[in-house]
């Protein structure tokens, strides 16, 4: 794994051993990170301190610095080209992700081995076109019985854990002008924007719980929408000479780069944190390594695909799985931001788990989970129904963005009609209530407007009593 910040510090010659525990004693007696305490006692700058958590993947120059055996990618190479039949230096190296330099040198080996020809020669060889022989298809036949891997190059294991650890969820900053921005499109109180603001900063686990409807689901998702910076992932990780997908197109926003894109490792892909959401169908096999019997090879586990962003566990307890079960397989890893995979061959290996995780349930958090466990989640945060005044205040954002004019009068009839029937409020009610009304409108050919009339008829549809 990576080296703690402050060691990290020390190895650059920025301070001295003796700066290092004041920076360490002033974090146990104001808290805060130990990047912040460094600054705050004038020892390292913020530029110093933020380029502690900056990746970029530099191209490797040779075959060394990719930090695979060169038996592996010609292997992978074989595969590649079996399916490519005819192809030129520079499809190879689109398709691995590898510098042409390097892909030339290993096709050169393989030429020289007889199990890849010239199919249409160039003044260049790296413009020359190739095919497989029959030797050569047979050893790409060979190596596809092996595994059926033709992606782009893995990076290594240690790698992974480097980037991972530089770009960890703890350096993120979020500023409360920041998170008001993110949270505009709803309705939500300044104390409780602040906590989840503090919550976010202080990249530990929250539990979000409270009656159904309104609005925990939404704000984790706004969490999500909030983390700031972009990060690099690899398409692909080798563990034990065991390949392991972690890029998923559903659960990972690709970020289209330009800049200097020649420099960089193309075997990493440029996205936004991530944002894996799993709900009543979490099971503990999905927090496993998934591994394909047909093309084996591995898929990523959730916890894998959510680092250096958010892992939202929504609507906790209503997993097939008992939730103490599932909180058992947490602990470990919520506690040492660390976590352990098996292969299918035995061999465990440790990956870093450094992710905010946010669980979301409508159950009372005594049924669910101990006090054991609780402890561990540092921020719960009850989110309550909504008062009259925000209620209000959703019901006039939903108005508008539907184009349909508040009317007083019949939003005081519709607060009536919750207090005669005991029924408390909901911040999704708005929303449904004003898509009924559109529906009704809608089928007679009229502009939705809103009327007692509309909003009686609304509210015997939706409410069952």
């Amino acid at each position: 794994m990576i080296d703690p910040l402050g060691q990290r510090v020390l190895k650059k010659g920025l301070i001295s051993r003796k700066e290092l525990a004041q920076a360490i004693k002033r974090q146990r007696l104001s808290g805060g990170r130990l990047g912040f305490n460094l600054i705050a006692l004038n020892l390292i700058s913020e530029s110093d301190l933020s380029g502690f958590f900056t990746f970029t993947p530099h191209t490797p120059n040779n075959l060394e610095e990719t930090n695979l055996e060169t038996g592996f990618i010609t292997d992978l190479i074989l595969k590649h080209c079996i399916f490519l039949k005819k192809f030129n230096i520079t499809d190879l190296s689109n398709k691995i992700k590898l510098p042409s330099s390097l892909i030339l040198e290993i096709v050169t080996e393989l030429r020289g081995d007889r199990f890849i020809e010239v199919a249409r020669g160039d003044i260049s060889l790296a413009a020359s076109d190739y095919a497989l022989t029959d030797a050569g298809i047979n050893r790409a036949i060979q190596c596809l019985e092996e595994n059926r891997y033709t992606g782009p190059a893995p990076v290594s294991l240690e790698d992974y854990r480097y980037a991972i650890g530089i770009q960890t969820i703890k350096s993120i900053e979020i500023t409360e002008e920041h998170l008001k921005r993110a949270f505009s499109k709803i309705v939500l109180s300044d104390d409780k924007l602040k906590t989840i603001g503090s919550a976010m900063n202080s990249a530990r686990p929250m539990f979000l719980y409270g009656s159904p409807g309104n609005g925990k689901t939404t704000i984790a998702e706004l969490i999500g929408d909030a983390l700031p910076d972009d990060v690099y992932i690899p398409y692909a990780v080798l563990a034990g000479d065991q390949v392991i997908i972690v890029y998923d197109q559903v659960n990972h926003r690709a970020i289209n780069k330009k800049d200097d894109d020649n420099r960089l490792d193309q075997r990493w892909i440029k996205i936004k944190r991530p944002v894996v959401i799993a709900g009543g169908e979490l099971t503990l096999k999905t927090l496993d390594l998934n591994f394909n019997h047909d093309s084996k090879y591995y898929e990523a586990p959730l916890q894998m695909k959510a680092n250096n962003g958010l892992f939202l566990v929504d609507d906790f307890g209503r997993q097939i799985v008992d939730p103490q079960t599932l909180l058992n397989r947490w602990i470990i890893p919520l506690d040492r931001q660390t976590d352990f995979l098996t292969l299918h061959t035995g061999m465990k290996f440790e990956i870093p788990f450094d992710q905010l995780v946010v669980f979301a349930t409508n159950l009372p958090p005594k049924k669910i989970a101990d006090d054991a466990f609780l402890r561990r989640l540092r921020y719960k945060i009850r989110v309550d129904s909504p008062t009259t005044h925000e209620y209000r205040s959703i019901f006039k954002k939903i108005c508008n963005s539907n184009s349909i004019p508040f009317n007083g009068e019949a939003f005081n009839y519709l607060i009536h009609k919750y207090e005669r029937s005991k029924r408390k409020l909901s911040c999704c009610d708005p929303r449904d209530l004003i898509d009924q009304i559109i529906d009704f409108a809608s089928f007679d050919k009229k502009p939705p407007i809103l009327t007692k009339a509309f909003l009686d008829k609304a509210w015997e549809n939706y409410f069952v009593f």
